[in-house]
Formats: structure tokens, sequence, C-alpha cells
């Protein structure tokens, strides 16, 4: 198998939820050796969010399917930060890594004396990212969110939705994800320069800011104008007919997005209807009375039929991908865009290829997500040096394990 360019890259990742082990995983999947640290009464949010007792015995917390997802080609162990063992295992393990991430809120490593002042001691040269929601600086700096509430702080909300609605969000947590490609970038970037001149640096990481430019042409307009662009939902002021029409069928559904003169004059003679509309100034004032001549002859087909028919005119459309047939769409099945993995508590399950890939071949998905501490031995016997006396006594005072501490005994 060809060497992976990350390989030989330690990663100690602290992160949770989603955009910090999305940047992890990006490593993870070009060869790094990411070490996912949790602990039994503070793991991974993701996992689930209440431990309680009926949760903990149905292992629920190796079911999500979110966490099981970000979290493949990663080990994993457990470690009691809060306890001065657990700390001190941990700065070695740092001594030994070559990039430290996480995305706790501002002032959790700070707290528990594991932030970069103190961690660039014990390993000089060591890389660090921080991703809390708004940054390491500036008055919200302690200020926590998730990526919902980032994406408001952004001004997305202002740009979408239709004309009558209030603000309106994707409801994906769009902060997370992109912040996480972000991140990945970033540690490339810095990986670069250390491979060059020696150098590590701590990376502060905003998410909000990592949405600016996903509302980019609001920001311009506002700018330039002194006036928000209007909320047009799937509509456009440069481009009519622009939207997603139905089609035969339950559920099924078509895009279209008309941008040019040629465009639409092709549109036109394909629908013979849209004869009595004119230049973009004129179908913009009779927008609602073009998409109801589309929409009558796009249900009348399949959304294949539809985009066929149009590609073939040179007319942009597509067909809108239910979520639930992507892992037997045509196209993904031939790269072969989504592995198989079998792993504990869940059986069988896809795992999405990284959107780039070294020549033909999707990057390699070795091993799904690893379940609670189950790499504690590998980890510690093997790169700590520990022994099996040390390992069974760090298992006996609770600062490792394999589950989780039920939600009263954390409180």
């Amino acid at each position: 198998m060809t060497e992976r360019f990350l390989e030989g890259v330690r990663v100690v990742d602290l992160s949770m939820g989603w955009a910090g082990p999305l940047c992890g995983r990006h490593l993870a999947d070009n060869g790094a050796e990411v070490i996912k640290v949790e602990s039994c009464s503070h793991f991974d949010w993701w996992r689930g969010w209440e431990a309680t007792q009926t949760f903990i015995d149905d292992h629920g917390y190796e079911k999500a399917a979110s966490f099981n997802t970000v979290n493949r080609n990663k080990l994993a162990i457990t470690l009691d930060l809060e306890h001065p063992t657990g700390k001190t295992l941990l700065e070695r393990l740092v001594a030994t890594c070559d990039v430290v991430l996480e995305n706790y809120s501002g002032g959790v490593l700070p707290k528990l004396g594991l932030d970069w002042s103190r961690l660039s001691k014990v390993k000089p040269g060591l890389i660090m990212m921080s991703m809390p929601a708004f940054g390491a600086t500036g008055p919200w700096r302690s200020y926590r969110a998730y990526g919902s509430t980032v994406e408001h702080a952004s001004g997305l909300p202002h740009l979408n939705g239709e004309s009558d609605w209030p603000p309106t969000m994707q409801h994906v947590a769009y902060g997370d994800a992109v912040a996480g490609l972000n991140g990945a970038a970033a540690l490339m970037i810095a990986l670069r320069h250390k491979h060059r001149t020696g150098e590590g640096q701590f990376l502060d990481l905003s998410q909000a800011e990592c949405l600016f430019p996903l509302a980019a042409h609001g920001i311009l307009e506002q700018s330039a104008t002194g006036t928000a662009p209007p909320r047009l939902g799937n509509r456009s002021r440069a481009a009519v007919p622009r939207g997603v029409y139905p089609c035969e069928g339950d559920d099924e559904w078509v895009t279209v997005d008309t941008q040019t003169q040629l465009q639409w004059t092709r549109l036109q003679s394909l629908l013979p209807e849209l004869q009595a509309f004119g230049n973009l100034d004129d179908r913009a004032a009779n927008v609602d009375a073009i998409d109801n001549v589309m929409a009558a002859w796009t249900i009348t087909r399949t959304p294949h039929d539809v985009m066929t028919t149009l590609q073939a005119a040179g007319i942009p459309a597509a067909v809108l991908s239910a979520s639930t047939r992507l892992t037997s769409d045509p196209h993904l099945v031939a790269r072969r865009f989504f592995a198989m993995l079998e792993r504990p508590y869940v059986g069988t399950i896809p795992h999405p290829a990284a959107p780039y890939r070294d020549g033909t071949r999707p990057l390699a998905i070795d091993r799904p997500s690893p379940t609670l501490g189950q790499d504690n031995v590998r980890v510690l016997h093997d790169i700590l040096g520990l022994d099996d006396d040390e390992i069974r006594a760090l298992e006996a005072q609770g600062i490792i394990g394999e589950r989780p501490l039920p939600m009263e005994k954390t409180q």
C-alpha cells in the first residue's frame, strides 16, 4: 500500500462533537496517528448527551451515527484530566506528539493547566490548534456555542429563507462542519511550515469567522449599498427561472438554474408556454407565473428525465438526491465513495470517503471509530511504557476505563 503523506505524524485529539473531530478525521484519513482522548466522566458528547444507567447498560454511547462517522481511523484512550495522574499522563503523551487539537470553550484547558503556555513547554515545536466558537481573543472569547449558534453569529440566517420569513437557519450546524474543514487545512499548512523551519505554533481558529465566506454576498452588498440583500429563498435576482420543482413520484424533485439568455431561449423552445415572457426584468416581475409553468411540466416527468432533457439543451439542472439513496447511487458506487466497516454494537455501517483522493482510489478507511477507551493498553504500554500493574492501578483508580460513569457519579 502506498504510504500516506501524514504517516509518522502523531496527533493528540482532545476535541468533541463535530468541528474538532472532523478536523482530526482528515488528518487520520491522510495517515496521521490520531489519538482521541476522552474520560469516563466527560466522554465525547456526540456519543450521547446523558449518561443514565439505562443508556450505559444498552451501550448507547457506542451507537451514535454522528460520532461513528467523524472518528474513524483514530485510536482512543480515556484519561481523567482532573486527576493529577491523568494530567501527567496526558503531558507525557503530548511530549511524543506533533499536534494537539481541541475545541473546548476558552476557559477549559487553562483551568486544567493544560493550555498552550503549558503544553508548548512540554513539547517544544508543538503545533496546537484551539477551535473555540469565537476565537481565543476578543470580547466573545469565553462564550460557549454550538454550530447552530455560530451560524447565527455569522449572519447567514439573515440571508436565508423566503421574503416574508424571519431569518432562517440551515439546521445542519454549518459552523461545525465548515470549521472542521478549515481546521484541517490550517493544520496541514502548519505541518508544512514546521517541516520547512522546525517551528511549531499556536493556531487560533474562530468557528464563526470560518462561516463569513458563505455570507460574502450579503456582507459585500451591505458594505457597497448600505442595504442588506432581500431573502429570496431558492430564487435569484440574476437568474429566472431558478428553483426546485416537483417531479413525478413521492417526494421527487429537480433543481433548475437558468443563468444566461441563451439558456432561457433554449428553455422557451422546450416549453412553449414560456414564450409569453421576455428579458430578465420581465421574468423577475412574473416569477410566480414562470414557476407555475415549470412545475406543471416537471410534475409529469421523473427527476432524471427532467435533468437529462435540460442538460442536453445546455440548461443547468440536477436531480435532488435523497440521502436514503446515496449509498446505492451508481456514480458514488463506481467511485467507491462509501466503505462498509463492521463496528461493535452497531454492525456494518457506511463511511463516506474523503472528498479528495490520491489518483483513482479513495483514501483508505482502515478502522471504524473506536469504542470508549479501546486503545488504553496499546497507547499506555506501547507509547508511554507503562507495565501491566501500572495500567491495572489506573483502572482501579478510575483514571482510565472503557465504560462511562453514570451522571449521578459525575455531578
